[in-house]
């Protein structure tokens, strides 16, 4: 309770700066990636994101098991009371069956929240806050090149509670109720339509699964319709430890709806892992843009 009572005291005093928008006429998901965007949807968009995926692993030394099944990614955000506030419900449900190839054991049929975590984020810091870049009227070339301002990234602080439940199949078995979580996310745009984001995450926080989790985003837009990502994701802790590699693209259907698809995957083989998923991103739109 004293460390909820900290969050919110933090995000109050946050409030006293002032604010100005991160709203964009088009959407802006974190889909296809795992990470998180340091800014938020804007002040009264409601955003949903939901992602289906299908999935094999094989656990080749020793106990020799293999996992396949499907599940489903979703979060829903909404931009709260300022500009820099978001507040977010995320989570990843699955269903699969484990299988023995040692034909010792039964073949398991597993179902049950992954992650399911509610919670906010907060933009600390945009170097593009009241930023004076007037483009230069002689070259053409100079407006398209680096600057060495975009490497000051965005920063944004993200808190929430995760809920787990008695015998989750997902987690370590000692593992049941609330626990924290907390997120450091940075966010580079650069010219030509690069955007690099950083999350370093620290989760299930108070439980006897506490997991070390990073990952890093790059995207690229094409147009105004297609992007493309690559992405690395780690995650560390006594339970499961992982270095996955993902890739993807999305598609803008329309300024409030996104379509995605990503590939992931592992190098090892305890166990390999192989990921397909397909996306949907869709906001409802009130912001008020005459403030």
């Amino acid at each position: 309770m004293k460390l909820i009572k900290s969050i919110f005291l933090f995000i109050l005093c946050l409030s006293s700066v002032k604010t100005f928008s991160q709203y964009t006429d088009v959407i802006n998901s974190n889909r296809p990636g795992v990470s998180r965007s340091a800014f938020s949807v804007g002040t009264n968009v409601a955003q949903f994101e939901i992602g289906p995926y299908i999935l094999n692993e094989k656990r080749t030394p020793a106990t020799k098991t293999e996992v396949s099944g499907f599940g489903i990614d979703f979060a829903a955000r909404y931009g709260f009371l300022w500009e820099e506030l978001e507040l977010n419900i995320e989570g990843t449900y699955q269903n699969d069956t484990k299988s023995y190839s040692s034909g010792l054991k039964k073949d398991e049929t597993r179902a049950n929240f992954k992650n399911f975590n509610i919670g906010a984020k907060y933009l600390v810091y945009d170097p593009n806050k009241n930023k004076e870049d007037k483009p230069n009227l002689y070259s053409y070339h100079a407006n398209r090149g680096f600057k060495w301002s975009s490497l000051i990234p965005a920063v944004s602080v993200a808190g929430g509670l995760n809920f787990d439940s008695e015998d989750n199949p997902y987690t370590a078995t000692t593992v049941d109720g609330v626990s924290y979580r907390g997120v450091l996310i940075t966010q580079n745009n650069f010219a030509g339509g690069w955007v690099f984001v950083t999350n370093f995450m620290l989760d299930r926080i108070g439980s006897d699964q506490t997991d070390l989790n990073y990952t890093l985003t790059l995207t690229h837009s094409f147009n105004s319709k297609w992007v493309m990502f690559a992405e690395t994701q780690g995650i560390k802790s006594d339970f499961y430890a992982d270095n996955l590699f993902r890739f993807g693209a999305g598609y803008l259907l329309g300024k409030n709806l996104q379509l995605d698809t990503a590939l992931t995957f592992n190098t090892k083989d305890t166990p390999s892992v192989l990921n397909i998923s397909f996306g949907v991103s869709y906001r409802i739109d009130r912001h008020d843009t005459s403030n």
